[in-house]
Formats: structure tokens, sequence, C-alpha cells
């Protein structure tokens, strides 16, 4: 599938998350090749996913928390017990030590149920993780 008409998929998708009542996608917007799905949440306002069609896989982007300041070992714990149970996505932090979840989908396998997974699994690591990792890494 070309990249252009994955990116249409995609779009057709989100929109309709965006326009259902019971979807806690609030909005979607395309951004210099990739999508921002913007996702209400219980334990912090927003999360918004980046969403970026691949020729081979589609991607998956969110950013969690900065570099914690404290007890950088106790959230690095924290965040390799939560991926020994993550499946699609799963934590990992860039040079800085900024705290993202990250996830990969072959294009094949990039059907409306596997992206709803996806953001599933988006979701509830986010719901899981997001207050317990403030607590270790930012508290005083």
């Amino acid at each position: 599938m070309e990249r252009a008409e994955l990116a249409r998929r995609l779009g057709d998708l989100f929109g309709e998350w965006v326009d259902d009542p019971d979807s806690d996608v609030v909005a979607a917007e395309l951004v210099e090749g990739r999508w921002a799905v913007r996702m209400a949440q219980q334990t912090r306002d927003f999360t918004t996913v980046w969403v970026t069609p691949g020729d081979r896989t589609v991607s998956f982007e969110v950013y969690v928390l900065p570099a914690p300041p404290r007890r950088v070992a106790e959230v690095y714990r924290q965040l390799l017990f939560r991926n020994r149970s993550a499946w699609r996505v799963h934590f990992a932090i860039d040079r800085d030590g900024e705290i993202y979840l990250v996830g990969r989908v072959d294009v094949a396998q990039a059907t409306e149920e596997t992206i709803q997974y996806v953001f599933a699994e988006i979701y509830g690591l986010v719901d899981l993780s997001f207050r317990p990792l403030l607590r270790a890494g930012f508290s005083r």
C-alpha cells in the first residue's frame, strides 16, 4: 500500500473516532506527514499520539514525561516493569532522558482493529503509569 493511501485510511479512521461521542479521541490532524491524534485521559488531561505511516511500518510515539530529576533508577525500574507486559508499544527514553511510549506495526498488519489495540494499550499504559512515575521521579 502506498504511503499516501495509508495516511488517508488512517485519517478516515481517526475522523470516525473524533466524530464518535463515546470515543476518547477529541482531535486528529495531519502535520508534516504524520497524524497527531489527541485523546482525553483519566490521569492527565490529554495524550497526543503521533502516528507516522511509512513504506513498511506504521509508527506510534507519545511523549510521557521529561527526564526525572530524582530517583531515576526507580523511574527506570517502573518503566522496565511496565514493558514486561506491554505488547505493541513500550517505554523508551531519548538522549536527554525524556520518557516516551513508542511502537510499530507492519503496514500489512495495520488494520482498524490493530490500530485500535495500539491506542487502547497506549491509553492503558499512560493511565497506569503516569501518576506513579510522577511520584517516583518528581516528588520531593
